[in-house]
């Protein structure tokens, strides 16, 4: 853990944030070499922190050992430049055990992911958080998601309880309840924007104090996430309008087809501008060759 507090919070409350796929061979297996190039690539576009093994590399797919590869490569790869944040999630026992191999391999932060499965009620999901939180001194982020989701005061509760808890990603996109924990909680957190394609997102999120969000798009659009971003921060209206209408609405409508092409869409991506990740693991599965020649056509005229 290379970040200190000031750091770390420095990297995610300014500059793009970007969750790499994770790379798989032929036969499945991790692809440490394209997946080294792929890490060398988002650092060479300027990111501002790198999340490895998170939604969008696959986490809920990955093995231990799959994951202990991946985050050592990460840290071995990047050498500090940037901060590495990995997932963990599970039961708490799992994300205990995903905390430790990254803690060892020298990630900077975590990203914890919700409970498996079941529904859960809110206290419930603050001593699951507390108690993986309470397991290392690493720096936290709670993504806030799904079955996982907590209100302003239990995240308000949830950074009280663990001083290691540096920041909130945003998996909702309820712009009304996260302003509300905004203002209830304030600083003491990061807020972070992580709706999948979160451009879509990106000027309500601003509106409300949230600077960055996490693109998957990045992963084989870089030079547009990059100007899209800066647009953003910039006030450029026009441009940042453009590229939603010409972009990311077709892209999202397409994404809306089939349950998880929040993923399978960003390999394909990659795949089609020479960069290629492999497939998705299953239960998520690859687009079919029309959805593949409609993002193709998408990427072209946006290039």
């Amino acid at each position: 853990m290379a970040f200190s507090v000031e750091q770390m919070r420095s990297a995610l409350s300014d500059g793009l944030l970007s969750f790499p796929v994770t790379d798989f061979d032929a036969s499945g297996k991790f692809n440490a070499g394209t997946f080294r190039q792929r890490l060398e690539s988002f650092i060479e576009h300027g990111v501002s922190a790198i999340f490895v093994a998170g939604g969008t590399g696959e986490f809920f797919s990955l093995d231990e050992e799959d994951y202990r590869q991946i985050v050592e490569l990460s840290v071995a790869t990047v050498k500090g430049r940037v901060p590495v944040i990995a997932s963990a999630g599970r039961s708490v026992s799992d994300a205990k055990k995903f905390v430790s191999i990254a803690d060892k391999a020298g990630c900077d932060g975590i990203l914890l992911m919700p409970p498996f499965l079941t529904e859960c009620p809110e206290d419930g999901i603050v001593e699951y958080a507390s108690q993986v939180m309470a397991s290392s001194n690493i720096h936290f982020i709670y993504y806030n998601r799904a079955n996982g989701s907590l209100s302003a005061e239990r995240v308000k509760e949830l950074a009280a309880r663990n001083p290691n808890m540096v920041s909130l990603k945003d998996g909702v996109g309820n712009i009304a309840a996260l302003n509300d924990t905004i203002k209830t909680v304030g600083d003491r957190l990061v807020y972070i924007g992580g709706v999948p394609t979160a451009e879509i997102f990106a000027e309500a999120y601003l509106s409300i104090g949230v600077n960055t969000y996490s693109s998957a798009v990045f992963n084989f659009m870089p030079e547009m996430a990059n100007k899209f971003y800066k647009a953003l921060r910039a006030g450029e209206k026009n441009t940042v309008t453009a590229i939603i209408k010409d972009f990311f609405i077709p892209f999202c409508r397409l994404r809306d087809t089939k349950k998880g092409y929040a993923v399978s869409l960003i390999k394909a991506g990659a795949t089609i501008t020479g960069q290629s990740a492999g497939a998705v693991r299953a239960p998520l599965t690859m687009p079919n060759a029309a959805e593949y020649a409609q993002l193709e056509a998408l990427i072209k005229k946006n290039s």
